[in-house]
């Protein structure tokens, strides 16, 4: 068995994966929140400490969703991945996530890497073959797999789950797993018919994977992602297909399987060491040590419901290949809901990236920041708006910003833009040096720890340091009595501001470049690493030139936010409208048939709640010929206090029923106002009543 190669004289090297997201819609801040800023922190800040750093990511484009999606529009999925690629790589590069390759499943090398994988276990004898039965649509005459059919989840008993995972309890499915599944093609009920494919028997591995993750990976990962794996390896692991039956993936390469393509699961992961590929053929880099020497730390970004693929389904992949490392950490995060609500694409519940650089441009670090000092990352966290407005303004614009802005508007005021010599540091000035020192060794550590949330917040101290120094030493109060002690306050405020610029590279790296360009050190010998602060007194040196001062943050209005809420509840209120059963005409009557109701204005004299029923009210109503009982279903919509009084139309000629022990002597008219709530069809002056949407009968 080929072994990964060691290179003891290789520098430390890392690759680093981003889940690869499904071509059949945009970005939205669920996925950059779970995946994407996370690990373009790790990776920034693994450049900054010297690291050798392969990040790649691309685009997943053989999931099922695309073929729906494609079929829905009456397109080809081709043009769904195209549409879609173009717009979410754009959106990632406009965003500021430092990929060195973001590809695609659907290149060349991509399909060549797959196959190659795929015929590598195959003549190595790692796969079963067998004819089993799977779920197949009669009237599309096709095998149902994964997200073409849907049903009730065995495990959690979610009725819309799809055939290969529960949206709700995050649990791993096979289609034939599901009650009552039905196929989401045609909305019929599948049948099972006989298919040949090929399996990876995870029960063979199951044991390397105990020993590798329960017993060598219990304390440095996550404990979301150890339990779910836990979990799982405790339950038995099965053998799980590789292929299916599509006419959309990349085609399996052996004799007899004409018609069948890899399964999708199977295809993406490989996805990162074919992107791998891309980028090294690019940069003119050998790809294969980033993938298979033992100095490289292999790392995968993901959200928590990828855990079993990247910690189970790879791995497996991997060693039974056999020449290939294994991941180091998958640190998941948990989802990010929205607004106290889950995000849905389906649903239009989202902050799409796309419309957020629209509507916010040039703030990408804003949304980066909010996401990352948000992050669900031991847990599902909510977004909002407003918290979104006052991380902005109380954090980045108030501490940040304002420090950044009396530094360099002094520094411009009392020299002219010129670093001043300082004299002797006092005992405040070498402690306030001393914590700038400790900071990126404080910061690191959280990095490295995959606690990015508190990485952020000891960035946003060291701008709280500096702006309790100002606050403290008043240098516009000295600068009347002590020049000498004032240059030392700004000489060291400075080193502040420049030890921000390198330290807020991996979290806000639009803010870390324009800080850079106000400090003027972008160029010359003014270069300090991530290392440097650690190590050097000095990052500014007296008679160092900065710039005039510009805001690195502006504050979020109250109106900003205002439209983001409302685009949101235009949104929901257009997808129930969207989705609103209407129910069908009823059969033509005649107009002698109309002729035989009697409908009569009745006033209510009486109402209470039915005994034991929600949504019943007793009513006695007169109706201008005698004063009967009527027991109506509005007790949801009306209370027997606001109603009494009330004038109603009413059908007085229905014969009685009797409901829950109660004779009902005729029927209310009721219609539903726009907005959909259930209002009185009665003769009243209102604008509720003016335009009925449907006559209904409680």
């Amino acid at each position: 068995m080929n072994q990964p190669k060691k290179s003891a004289s290789s520098p430390d090297r890392y690759t680093i994966t981003a889940a690869l997201p499904y071509t059949n819609g945009a970005i939205h801040i669920g996925h950059l929140a779970g995946v994407y800023v996370p690990a373009d922190i790790y990776a920034r800040y693994l450049r900054l400490i010297g690291k050798d750093v392969a990040f790649i990511c691309g685009s997943d484009e053989h999931g099922v969703p695309i073929t729906i999606k494609a079929k829905k529009e009456g397109v080809t999925p081709q043009d769904i991945v195209d549409k879609y690629h173009a717009i979410i790589k754009t959106s990632f590069e406009d965003f500021g996530i430092s990929f060195d390759n973001y590809s695609r499943t659907t290149s060349k090398i991509h399909h060549d890497t797959a196959q190659e994988f795929f015929k590598t276990l195959y003549d190595k004898g790692e796969f079963i073959e067998e004819t089993t039965e799977q779920l197949y649509d009669e009237e599309a005459d096709q095998f149902l797999a994964d997200r073409f059919v849907t049903g009730t989840c065995p495990k959690c008993g979610y009725e819309e789950a799809y055939g290969d995972q529960c949206e709700k309890c995050g649990s791993s499915l096979n289609a034939t797993d599901l009650i009552n599944p039905k196929s989401a093609i045609s909305g019929n009920v599948p049948t099972l018919k006989q298919t040949k494919h090929w399996f990876l028997p995870l029960d063979k591995h199951e044991a390397f994977l105990r020993e590798w993750i329960l017993e060598g990976h219990k304390k440095d990962w996550k404990p979301n992602v150890y339990g779910q794996v836990k979990s799982w390896i405790d339950d038995g692991l099965r053998p799980r297909a590789v292929t299916r039956d599509l006419d959309w993936g990349i085609p399996v390469p052996v004799e007899g399987a004409d018609g069948k393509v890899l399964y999708v699961w199977f295809d993406a992961p490989i996805g990162y060491i074919s992107s791998t590929k891309e980028w090294a053929e690019r940069v003119g880099k050998d790809w294969e040590p980033y993938w298979k020497d033992e100095n490289t730390k292999l790392v995968h970004f993901i959200g928590k419901d990828n855990i079993v693929f990247h910690c189970i389904i790879f791995p497996a992949m991997l060693k039974a290949e056999g020449s290939y490392i294994l991941p180091d950490n998958v640190p998941a995060n948990e989802f990010l809901n929205l607004e106290g609500n889950k995000l849905s694409t389906s649903k239009n519940w989202a902050v799409w990236l796309p419309e957020y650089l629209e509507d916010f441009p040039n703030q990408q670090d804003v949304l980066r920041y909010a996401l990352t000092a948000n992050a669900p990352e031991t847990k599902d966290n909510d977004f909002t708006w407003k918290d979104f407005q006052a991380r902005n303004n109380n954090e980045l614009v108030a501490i940040f910003g304002n420090f950044i802005n009396r530094v360099v508007v002094l520094t411009d005021k009392y020299y002219n833009g010129v670093a001043p010599e300082p004299s002797d540091f006092s005992v405040v000035d070498e402690e306030t040096l001393a914590a700038v020192k400790a900071y990126p060794d404080v910061i690191a550590s959280s990095i490295e720890r995959y606690r990015f949330r508190e990485a952020s917040q000891e960035l946003l101290n060291l701008a709280r340091l500096g702006n309790k120094y100002l606050a403290d030493e008043e240098p516009w109060k000295l600068v009347k009595t002590d020049e000498a002690r004032t240059k030392t306050i700004m000489f060291v405020s400075l080193q502040i501001a420049s030890a921000l610029a390198t330290l807020s590279e991996p979290f806000l790296p639009f803010t870390s470049d324009k800080l850079k360009t106000i400090l003027n050190i972008h160029s010359g010998d003014v270069k300090n690493s991530w290392t440097d602060i650690s190590s050097k007194k000095v990052l500014l040196h007296t008679g160092h030139p900065i710039g005039k001062a510009e805001l690195l943050f502006s504050k979020i209005e109250d109106d900003a936010i205002q439209s983001q809420l409302d685009k949101l509840i235009a949104s929901k209120l257009a997808n129930e409208a969207a989705n609103k059963k209407v129910e069908p005409q009823k059969e033509t009557i005649a107009f002698e048939d109309f002729s035989k109701l009697d409908i009569r204005v009745g006033t209510i004299l009486e109402a209470e709640k039915m005994p034991k029923a929600n949504k019943l009210l007793v009513l006695k109503i007169d109706t201008g010929i005698d004063i009967r009982t009527i027991v109506s279903g509005i007790a949801e919509s009306f209370t027997p206090e606001e109603i009494i009084g009330k004038r109603v139309t009413v059908l007085v000629n229905l014969a009685p029923r009797t409901l829950r022990g109660v004779e009902s002597q005729g029927m209310i008219l009721m219609t539903e106002s726009e907005d959909g709530k259930l209002v009185f069809v009665n003769p009243d002056t209102s604008s509720e009543a003016k335009v009925p949407n449907g006559l209904q009968i409680s």
